[in-house]
């Protein structure tokens, strides 16, 4: 699928699961609509299904995903199961669920054949480099050692990783994201070159998830 640009990710990891994610699920969606944006959201492989008939404006998005074909593979994550619950995008090699590049180039490639666009975590420039070759829809740059830091990655960090992507293929979207959660992050974010940026937990340690949510999209909007 195609994703617009920009675009947000509202990723709450393992922090959420049943009502609780299915309730920012439906904040996203009212959000997601209210500012015309596409908006990423990702969340535990059993509650997927439910966010996925329970919401309209959302990119439904697995976690992680395996490469496996339908046959043997007991405890895997099948491409196909995905996309018939609804699912149309998959995180892949974040760094907490990381891959070999012999696995993640094998797993995109699956992404590819069923339909599912394909969003890969990198660290360094030089992994951005590497990665890119894969040929991914969107990267998410961020230095592992920022991630749930509430710490934004520095501008010299943006800037060549954005450079690193785009020297390979200019056409796939880049997302930084590490720290932010504010809508100046996401204006400074945004002002140094990236397609879009979303959050975790600035978004999940926010009095209100509503208010953090449009306070982030609203800057957003601004680079339409």
């Amino acid at each position: 699928m195609k994703i617009r640009k920009p675009f947000f990710i509202v990723n709450p990891k393992s922090y959420l699961y049943g009502d609780d994610a299915l309730k920012l699920a439906k904040i996203s969606d009212k959000l997601a609509k209210k500012y015309d944006i596409d908006c990423i959201f990702t969340g535990q492989l059993v509650d997927l299904p439910i966010i996925a008939k329970e919401t309209n404006n959302l990119i439904i998005t697995a976690q992680h995903m395996d490469s496996l074909k339908p046959g043997r593979g007991m405890g895997h994550v099948l491409p196909e199961a995905l996309v018939h619950v609804g699912i149309k995008a998959v995180v892949l090699n974040h760094a907490e669920k990381p891959l070999t590049i012999a696995e993640l180039d094998a797993t995109i490639k699956r992404a590819k054949e069923v339909g599912l666009a394909t969003i890969v975590c990198s660290d360094t420039v030089e992994q951005c480099r590497a990665i890119a070759e894969l040929n991914p829809d969107v990267m998410i740059c961020e230095p592992d050692s920022l991630i749930g830091t509430g710490n934004s990655s520095n501008e010299d960090y943006i800037k060549s990783t954005t450079a690193a992507v785009r020297s390979v293929n200019p056409n796939i979207l880049i997302m930084q994201a590490a720290g932010v959660s504010t809508g100046q992050d996401v204006e400074k974010i945004m002002q140094l070159g990236a397609d879009g940026t979303g959050g975790t937990s600035g978004i999940i340690k926010a009095p209100s998830w509503e208010a953090k949510i449009a306070e982030m999209m609203s800057a957003l909007v601004k680079f339409k």
